[in-house]
């Protein structure tokens, strides 16, 4: 008799929305989730079976994983990343915007190659990144991404200061600028402004608009690029989390496809 092979293992950080969610939808004859890293500071319940708990990024050398998952903010991306690839195992990002720090990502990078891991982004809320990276090889010229969401997804977030939210009547484009500025100002909300840049021409050239619409009911991204591949325009919009309004349903979503990616016998 063939011995079934052994299940990715996998360490999540946070155990927030995109992360309950995710491993709601996770297949577990492929995968198992052995721990939780959590602060200090935060109480977990609803863990995984036999998921163990742990608080100190140092705590992952200790643990037999092979994947550890990042979904817990951008302040977590440095403060376990380093610990994971340290540990040779291999550490997916959703929260994106921490690379807005150009050396965070470089160092993490440097850190990913000594030690023979991986550092990986996965979609997140986007569709046609793999399209946008595929066309980087060839050369981009421009890319443009456009973030529409409801009025409320911007609640607690700089946009207060920009328009009155609540008395909005029309769609109003109140961020213009770089993904680099729109990561670091907005950095739930503009999250995967740096997935389009690092997919595609940079922080700095790629260009940013956040949008607050009365009208909308999901969360869209509108992203076009040019370059000697010819054009690309996708739209995506996607119902937002249940449990957090500021996230989209779809980040959940890649994020499995992600990990399964690294098991399944055939890979799309």
């Amino acid at each position: 008799m063939t011995a079934s092979p052994r299940r990715l293992r996998l360490v999540f950080i946070g155990w927030g929305a995109i992360a309950r969610s995710a491993a709601d939808l996770l297949d577990s004859t492929l995968t198992e989730i052995v721990a939780v890293g959590i602060r200090s500071d935060v109480a977990c319940d609803e863990l995984p079976p036999d998921a163990q708990v742990i608080k100190d990024p140092n705590e992952l050398a200790l643990i037999d994983a092979d994947l550890v998952i990042e979904a817990a903010g951008q302040a977590s991306v440095a403060q376990w990343g380093f610990s994971a690839l340290e540990a040779g195992m291999d550490f997916i990002v959703s929260s994106v915007s921490a690379f807005a720090d150009a050396e965070l990502l470089e160092s993490m990078r440097g850190t990913a190659e000594r030690s023979g891991s991986r550092l990986e982004i996965h979609a997140g809320a986007l569709g046609g990144v793999d399209a946008l990276a595929a066309a980087r090889v060839l050369g981009i010229d421009t890319v443009e991404h456009r973030i529409v969401k409801p009025p409320r997804a911007w609640c607690d977030t700089p946009a207060e200061g920009l328009c009155d939210l609540d008395a909005l009547d029309h769609a109003h484009a109140f961020f213009h600028g770089s993904a680099a500025e729109a990561a670091s100002a907005f950095p739930k909300n503009a999250n995967v402004a740096m997935t389009t840049a690092l997919a595609g021409i940079g922080a700095d050239r790629t260009r940013i608009s956040l949008v607050a619409d009365p009208e909308a009911s999901t969360n869209r991204h509108e992203i076009s690029a040019i370059g000697a591949f010819g054009k690309l325009a996708v739209t995506m919009s996607n119902k937002p989390l249940e449990a957090n309004p500021k996230t989209s349903a779809m980040t959940a979503l890649n994020l499995v496809r992600a990990i399964h990616n690294r098991v399944a016998p055939l890979v799309l």
